[in-house]
């Protein structure tokens, strides 16, 4: 159960398919640059304000969600090589570790959308994006404990390093994940950070 609904405690139940009625209003209203107000979203989805309310309590709660809409769950494989399952993930197929169905325009759109409004950021960070590096971070922690990571490292500070390879691509260089010259780029900056981060066999372990 969700925090929204373990707030709700008991009441009407909810209507079936109001949740994604919701979301596709405000995507939407987004993919046509429109501004994204609950009196628009009310409009657009057919759904009451109330019930809008029931589910997500303030507005940008409710675009943090619609903008994950359609994102795939990042899970890493740690059974085996860990490098080899996070360059799998990123680079095996970008539009399967974004999500198939999530468009490159959306991607922009909620970066513009959290650089102008900073309680949407924190509410993205909050429930979507922190949850997301779960996995990632067990499966760098893991690497780290099998001593192929350098034991002094600042995981999550190893994250954004990795992660910041492909914003810088599309945000500041305004490229395409598309295109295979961004891929090459993002893979080799990528292993510039990993043998930064790989402890050095004539060394030994960083303590």
């Amino acid at each position: 159960m969700s925090t929204v609904e373990a707030a709700r405690g008991p009441g009407r139940p909810r209507a079936a398919g109001h949740d994604d009625r919701i979301l596709d209003a405000v995507i939407a209203l987004i993919e046509r640059d429109r501004k994204v107000t609950v009196s628009a979203v009310v409009a657009a989805s057919g759904v009451s304000r109330a019930a809008l309310y029931r589910r997500w309590p303030s507005l940008p709660e409710l675009i943090a969600a619609a903008l994950d809409k359609g994102r795939a769950a990042f899970e890493v494989e740690t059974a085996g090589d860990i490098k080899d399952a996070i360059v799998s993930m990123m680079f095996g197929d970008p539009s399967a570790a974004r999500g198939a169905t999530y468009s490159d325009r959306r991607f922009r759109a909620r970066m513009v959308l959290v650089m102008q409004n900073p309680d949407l950021q924190h509410a993205y960070w909050k429930s979507h994006v922190r949850r997301r590096r779960v996995s990632f971070l067990e499966a760098l922690g893991e690497a780290q404990r099998r001593g192929e990571l350098r034991a002094d490292l600042d995981l999550e500070a190893c994250l954004d390093l990795i992660n910041g390879v492909f914003y810088y691509q599309i945000v500041v260089r305004g490229a395409s994940m598309g295109d295979p010259g961004t891929i090459a780029r993002c893979r080799e900056a990528f292993e510039v950070a990993w043998r930064g981060m790989s402890v050095d066999p004539s060394e030994g372990d960083v303590r």
